[in-house]
């Protein structure tokens, strides 16, 4: 009820916002940002998350504050987006920060780790718990100020040109994936590629690689992955509810008017919550039609999940052992989930299994 109440109260100031703020903004400042996504134009969720956004903020200024988005590459590379705003090259950022794993591992609590939370979990670590604050401790050493801007929920667990059917079969595998994602699958014998999402789909069709994850059936089927890979396989253990995040430089947030400031936390909490409910809408049906038109759905076996789970603990045993402000960050993360996952498995999980039998 908090997180209805909330999201209720936001759109309600959202839309006050709509009507009253052009007569405020007319003594406020027209500002003009620019925003580099680390997605492709082509996809209307994650990349749409920015623009929808920027629209929100444009009509509740009265079109004085105006942020201009621009695609992974047409800036700077999707990977690139952490410097761009860390170095003012832009104002803001539209990314995920599992991204950015090489600077700091820490950096990937803010999107999501392998067998982590989910997107409500998440958002009530943020929102109730720790995580705002802790997070917001290791951005700020790099002039960056994060906020939500939404999550695509449980993703897939990726196309492949064969089955994976023990732990095994990923010996030798060449497939795109980065991040704690990947270093797990180092341990198993993988080889991870970091490709841009816009580049996927020629890497897989010319043999570069051997398997890719991207998000899910939506947005997977837009970049024509079906064509070139037959296998898809889930649960994506390394995402069970992602977070997108706006970076913002914290020097040019600062100097935002207050009401903007405000306008810009309402739009995205606006975004956060369109994001997901977008991918809920549209994944069934995009499901159905890839299996539909030949893809051979997959889920990983139990021994495959197994294996991944006990890599994924030993990495993070490791990596806590050699990074303090990891284990700082992770330590309380990993409480919170805890305490999320007993709750969950009593009404939720029971409920939901009970009704994935029903027709």
């Amino acid at each position: 009820m908090e997180r209805r109440s909330f999201l209720k109260s936001a759109g309600v100031g959202l839309a006050a916002g709509t009507t009253a703020m052009p007569a405020i903004a007319q003594n406020a400042p027209t500002i003009k940002w620019r925003l580099a996504s680390s997605f492709p134009k082509s996809l209307d969720t994650i990349y749409g998350g920015a623009e929808h956004m920027a629209k929100r903020v444009a009509e509740a200024t009265g079109g004085k504050f105006q942020i201009q988005v621009f695609a992974g590459g047409e800036i700077v590379p999707g990977p690139a987006v952490f410097d761009a705003v860390k170095d003012l090259t832009v104002e803001m950022a539209h990314t995920v920060s599992y991204y950015f794993y090489g600077k700091d591992p820490t950096y990937a609590i803010d999107t999501t780790i392998p067998f982590g939370m989910n997107n409500r979990q998440l958002d009530a670590w943020y929102r109730y718990g720790n995580g705002a604050k802790l997070m917001g401790e290791v951005f700020a050493k790099s002039n960056i100020i994060t906020i939500p801007c939404g999550n695509t929920g449980a993703q897939m667990g990726g196309w492949y040109r064969k089955e994976i059917k023990t732990a095994a079969d990923f010996k030798g595998l060449k497939i795109r994936i980065g991040g704690f994602a990947g270093a797990v699958l180092t341990k198993l014998g993988a080889v991870p590629q970091q490709i841009p999402g816009g580049d996927i789909y020629p890497a897989l069709e010319k043999g570069t690689i051997d398997a890719a994850e991207w998000i899910g059936p939506y947005d997977d089927q837009k970049l024509g992955f079906n064509k070139v890979a037959k296998f898809y396989y889930y649960p994506g253990w390394w995402e069970g509810g992602p977070q997108v995040s706006l970076y913002i430089n914290s020097k040019k947030y600062a100097e935002l008017p207050k009401e903007y400031q405000a306008i810009l936390q309402i739009a995205c909490a606006d975004a956060h919550v369109d994001m997901m409910a977008k991918y809920d809408a549209k994944n069934p049906t995009a499901l159905k039609q890839l299996v539909g038109s030949g893809t051979q759905l997959r889920q990983f076996p139990k021994e495959v999940m197994d294996a991944c789970y006990a890599a994924a603990m030993q990495l993070y045993k490791e990596t806590s052992a050699a990074n303090p402000v990891f284990k700082k960050v992770y330590d309380d993360y990993k409480k919170f989930m805890d305490d999320q996952n007993l709750w969950f498995r009593i009404a939720e999980g029971s409920s939901a299994n009970y009704m994935f039998t029903k027709k």
